[in-house]
This record gives structure tokens, C-alpha cells and sequence, in this order.
């Protein structure tokens, strides 16, 4: 008997402590958020930043990491990947990823993808430098331009905005495929007139070339944007000096931001990811101005991916489902 009870609980021992070697790998496998966002001088990564402190606080054991990226596509296929669990992306590239569109860099359909919510506008800002004469997109032919990152949500917009406008990268002198800030600081060397870019008003990048130089905003007509034939597309307006210089209210072409995550993150963890979020808005309009375009009421409205399971909840315990 004595034997039978020693090789029992031997047994038991022995399971105990296999699942006490397993547990902190399991839990640590859930508790990794890396943050995928975009350019340090776009507006992903400052929300990105505040963000990861608002989900550290939230979920005291995980460990929250913010990357900086080439921004939308290479977010989402951060998330299909697994290589991070929250990303920041244009509704454009969103759909496309769940179409698998191959011309906008995804091979195939990224079916792990999920929303959070829908977020800020991104305004597709075409800024040239006085200097450069610019004044409408028609001047834009034989200009030299930086229309972001290859594939990357700005120059999927720049296809389609210059597309709609009757302009391919073949009519610019020069087209070079630079993050927002290197752009800028060609600009002021005179060694690009105009630059595309797709962020939430006042991005820091355009402020600081506005205080530099002087620069137009160049207008982006509403049937320019009817063109485009994407609903993800709106046509839209700049507010007067958003920028330094920038005098009168400009037309141009917004789209919707969202936060994604994806499927094997937990909807335990993604409800509380989403409820600090809302929770702490104010921590992220003090991090970067174009968070005042976030509201609840909107956020789980017209998204082209299905909503989180965990988000979902949250928006129904809120009465914004």
C-alpha cells in the first residue's frame, strides 16, 4: 500500500510541477502587446507611445512594446504574422488586407485580422513649398515629390488621389518613397517641391516645415475624390491655420483610421485593452491633437473586418453596438 501511495503521489507531484513549468510560458504567451505603429514623426507612434502607458497600467502583468514601422501594411501583416497584437492602420489598407489585394502588398487574405474600433480621420495633405509655385494638383507634372514609404498606407492613398487626378509617378521628375520627417527635411534643402502625406491634422512633420518655410497646401476637389471610387475615401476639408501660413480652410480627402488587433489575442485582454482606451482619451489628445477625432459612438461603426469578440463587448456594455 505504502508503496502504491508513494508512486501516486509521486505522479501527482510530478504533474504539479509539469504544469507549474508550463504556466508562466502560457501566461507569458499571452501577455506579450507589442504596439505596431508608423514613422516616429507621423501620429501613430506618439498614440502608440501613450497608449502602450494606458494598456501597461490595465494589464499590470504584460509587457507592453511599441515598434515603429513602415505604418499600415506592414502592420497588418505584423498581426497575421503574430508579431504583434495591436496595430494602427488606414480603412483602405484594412480592406484590402481582409481582400487579400495583392497590388497593395498582401499576398494573400489576412483572415486572423480584427477591429478595435475605428479611430481618428487621416487627411491625405499634399503640402509643396511656395517656392516650388504649386498650386493645384495639375501643377504637381515635372515636380520632384516623397510620397511615403513603399506600400505603405501614404502611398497606397498617393496612387489613388494622384490616380484620380489624372496623374501617374511618371509625370514627376523625381519620386522618392521617404518617411514623413526625411521628406521634410529634403524640402527645406530644396531638394524635393512637394510632399504626400497621409496623418491626422496637425501632424508634427508638416508643422515643422510650415514653421521653416513658407508652404501651400495644395486643395484636393471634392470630384477628385468621387473619382477615386473607394467609399473609404471622403471628401473633406483642412481647418484654417492648421498650419502656420495656411490661411483659408483647404478641400481634401480623409479616411478613417483603426486600431487593429487579431484573433489569438484574448478577449479577456482585448475588452480591458479597449475599455482603458476610451477610459483614457484624454491621455491620448495630450500625446498628439488628432486624438479628439476619436468617439466612442463611432468607433464600432462601418469597419470593413469583423470587430474583436472582446471589443465587442465592451461596445455593448457602452450602448455604442
Amino acid at each position: 500500500m505504502g508503496t502504491h501511495r508513494s508512486r501516486r503521489e509521486f505522479l501527482a507531484g510530478g504533474v504539479a510541477g509539469l504544469g507549474l513549468a508550463l504556466m508562466p510560458r502560457m501566461a507569458s504567451a499571452a501577455t506579450f502587446i507589442n504596439i505596431a505603429t508608423g514613422g516616429t514623426s507621423g501620429v501613430y507612434y506618439p498614440l502608440g507611445v501613450a497608449l502602450s502607458k494606458i494598456y501597461g497600467a490595465a494589464l499590470p502583468d504584460a509587457k507592453v512594446s511599441v515598434q515603429a514601422t513602415k505604418a499600415s501594411v506592414e502592420n497588418l501583416n505584423l498581426l497575421q504574422s503574430g508579431r504583434a497584437e495591436v496595430a494602427f492602420s488606414l480603412g483602405d489598407a484594412v480592406a484590402d488586407a481582409w481582400n487579400g489585394e495583392k497590388e497593395a502588398g498582401f499576398n494573400q487574405k489576412l483572415d486572423k485580422l480584427r477591429a478595435i474600433g475605428g479611430l481618428y480621420n487621416n487627411y491625405v495633405q499634399i503640402v509643396a513649398t511656395e517656392a516650388s509655385g504649386i498650386k493645384t494638383l495639375a501643377d504637381l507634372k515635372g515636380k520632384r515629390i516623397s510620397i511615403g514609404a513603399p506600400r505603405s498606407g501614404t502611398e497606397l492613398n498617393a496612387r489613388a488621389v494622384l490616380g484620380a487626378a489624372g496623374l501617374s509617378y511618371n509625370d514627376f521628375s523625381k519620386v522618392e518613397y521617404l518617411p514623413f520627417g526625411e521628406s521634410v527635411d529634403l524640402m527645406k534643402n530644396r531638394q524635393l517641391d512637394v510632399t504626400l502625406q497621409s496623418a491626422g491634422l496637425g501632424v508634427s512633420s508638416i508643422k515643422d516645415l510650415a514653421t521653416s518655410i513658407p508652404i501651400v497646401v495644395v486643395p484636393v476637389p471634392a470630384d477628385v475624390v468621387e473619382k477615386i471610387g473607394n467609399p473609404a475615401y471622403i471628401a473633406s476639408e483642412i481647418p484654417a491655420n492648421t498650419y502656420e501660413g495656411q490661411k483659408e480652410e483647404v478641400p481634401a480627402v480623409a479616411i478613417t483610421n483603426i486600431l487593429v488587433t487579431q484573433s489569438d489575442v484574448p478577449d479577456e485582454t482585448v475588452y480591458t485593452m479597449t475599455k482603458a482606451m476610451f477610459d483614457h482619451l484624454s491621455e491620448l489628445t495630450t500625446a498628439h491633437s488628432a486624438a479628439k477625432g476619436i468617439s466612442v459612438e463611432k468607433a464600432a461603426k462601418n469597419l470593413p473586418i469583423p470587430l474583436h469578440p472582446g471589443a465587442e463587448r465592451y461596445y455593448k456594455e457602452v450602448n455604442a453596438l
